[in-house]
């Protein structure tokens, strides 16, 4: 029975888990470089012509590739809060997870029709707000049930996590008229989360004085 009872999802340590999420965010990030790729057999023109036509797919690449680091960096910030990841939390994250490996299709679709296709930015704004609700019920449903432990100087992980689900959010609407100026809008969220970052960090350097 003792063993059963150590066995059991609802006293799950975090550790398989993040080693779980460690291994499908590596293979969601090398997916995103498959859809980078030139034509063999090219002529010095064609050559030219293809490797400008890459453009698209390597901004999408270097937008997903630096999304998915900072969903796995929460994701793993969010596990190592609490000593116990089972119940609800354990299924969360294993649904962050599988839409994670998703990720690679809506990149392709932005890549090849995000400038003039509102619903591959639409598919795209979506895929990555519902990984953030999703990461943000994790760690609300952690802090009120599992005893989350602050690691460190952690950064205000729900203000972090509701600033991602804004600005993709307002971006949807915004998609359906001028595609292009909503994936412009993506970008805001760089600042929004550096200055959150510096709150933090100043918050921390009180704290400590």
């Amino acid at each position: 029975m003792s063993r059963m009872r150590n066995g059991s999802p609802s006293s799950a340590r975090p550790d398989r888990l993040i080693t779980l999420s460690d291994g499908i965010f590596a293979i969601a990030m090398t997916l995103l470089a498959l859809d980078v790729r030139v034509p063999p057999g090219l002529n010095s023109e064609q050559f030219h012509d293809a490797l400008r036509e890459t453009t698209p797919q390597l901004a999408a690449y270097a937008l997903s590739f630096l999304i998915l680091g900072v969903f796995w960096r929460d994701q793993r910030q969010i596990l190592l809060m609490s000593a116990q990841t089972g119940g609800l939390p354990q299924h969360l994250a294993l649904a962050v997870l599988g839409v994670i490996a998703l990720v690679p299709f809506p990149t392709s679709l932005l890549a090849e029709y995000g400038a003039r296709e509102p619903w591959a930015v639409v598919l795209y704004a979506t895929t990555i707000r519902l990984i953030d609700l999703l990461q943000l019920t994790m760690f609300v449903t952690l802090k009120g049930r599992h005893g989350v432990r602050t690691v460190g100087e952690r950064r205000d992980t729900t203000a972090d996590l509701s600033a991602t689900i804004a600005v993709f959010g307002t971006s949807v609407p915004i998609a359906f008229f001028a595609p292009q100026a909503a994936m412009w809008c993506w970008l805001a969220l760089f600042p929004v989360k550096a200055a959150l970052g510096r709150q933090e960090r100043l918050r921390s350097t009180r704290q400590d004085d």
